[in-house]
């Protein structure tokens, strides 16, 4: 697992008392004529399975049904460590390697043990080995590096480089988060969210949530979105969620250009602008987010954000959020009232995502 990206391994709590299904920005009329089906045009084909495995993706109501994936502030360099995190960001890592030990020979500096750290736990330029890892992590945790607190509170959580110690992994992000670590107050308040490792505390979540996000956490952001909406941690304020939910949508989280888009789309909390929203939706939705699909299915099958309605589209995206979780009787029936040539150009334009969402769902 890559440092930049380690994941935490706990459940959270389900905080959102509304479901996105329910508040769908359309309503498709039942008995309402449908539009003749236009020529389709050749769309963009998907790319890659991991855009579209069910697996990977969240509901859009809740900040996460597994803790999403982080990415850890990279260490700063010392003004005089240049050399070592210049070679290290460029891939040179022998050298990066050779210039950190020599500073941690010289000077003892923690920013140059972390980055040792870096490498084992990575295999970069040396044999992965997370003994290794904790150890210089542990060494710069304990010299002040907020950065190698971070990693250390990870390897604790997940048992990497000793036994597994969720006291001692909350006791480090607790000082890293102290320290301005956005990644550690993030990962806090989702420990006070879930409730386990310390009794739910929805308010300090809230505080934490928020000092991730005010250093740009686009998780945090999302998270304290969610808890604005919903008035749970926080005053309820559909003003300040939207604001929050727009700055993650910009940061490319899924959930929050859903979110964010159904905002725009009903004017909840920001002006009304049916056709920004459509293009969130489909962003979303080639990124694979079976909500963003059936949103999107019934922005084309209603003609409201898009020049006009497209039934051959809709049906595309109706059956490809269906292929990956997300049914919609009402698209169903909308779905079996067009003509047969808009079905089969629909389900010809869809098979491309199917399959690939049907292999990964055997594959995982």
């Amino acid at each position: 697992m890559s440092a930049r990206r380690l994941a935490m391994l706990v459940a959270l709590v389900a905080f959102a008392t509304a479901s996105a299904r329910a508040q769908g920005p359309i309503q498709i009329v039942p008995g309402a004529a449908p539009t003749p089906a236009a020529k389709p045009t050749q769309p963009p084909q998907p790319t890659a399975p991991k855009h579209v495995k069910p697996t990977l993706l969240r509901p859009a109501t809740t900040a996460a049904a597994a803790v999403p994936a982080l990415q850890p502030s990279v260490p700063r360099p010392a003004p005089d460590a240049d050399l070592a995190y210049g070679a290290y960001q460029r891939g040179y890592y022998l050298t990066a390697f050779q210039e950190a030990t020599k500073r941690v020979n010289d000077n003892a500096d923690p920013k140059s043990m972390t980055l040792l750290a870096e490498l084992y736990a990575n295999g970069f330029g040396v044999p992965k080995n997370d003994d290794e890892a904790a150890k210089w992590f542990k060494l710069a945790a304990d010299r002040g590096d907020r950065e190698a607190m971070f990693e250390l509170a990870m390897f604790r959580f997940e048992g990497r480089g000793g036994a597994r110690d969720r006291t001692e992994s909350a006791r480090l992000l607790a000082a890293a988060a102290k320290l301005g670590q956005a990644a550690a107050a993030y990962n806090l308040g989702l420990l006070y969210l879930d409730g386990h490792q310390f009794p739910q505390d929805l308010k300090r979540a809230a505080e934490l949530f928020k000092s991730a996000a005010q250093a740009g956490n686009p998780e945090a952001q999302y998270a304290l979105a969610t808890m604005y909406k919903d008035g749970r941690g926080v005053p309820q304020d559909v003003v300040q969620a939207a604001r929050l939910m727009g700055e993650a949508a910009q940061a490319d989280v899924v959930d929050a250009e859903v979110e964010y888009a159904i905002a725009l789309f009903n004017g909840t909390g920001v002006k009304a602008d049916e056709a920004a929203a459509a293009k969130i939706f489909r962003k979303a939705s080639m990124q694979g987010s079976p909500i963003a699909q059936n949103r999107l299915a019934r922005v084309y099958a209603n003609g409201r954000g898009v020049p006009k309605a497209d039934p051959v589209q809709a049906i595309k995206w109706h059956l490809i959020s269906k292929a990956g979780g997300n049914s919609d009787l009402e698209l169903d029936d909308y779905m079996r009232r067009q003509s047969p040539e808009a079905r089969a150009a629909g389900e010809k334009a869809a098979k491309p995502w199917v399959d690939l969402i049907t292999q990964a769902r055997i594959n995982p």
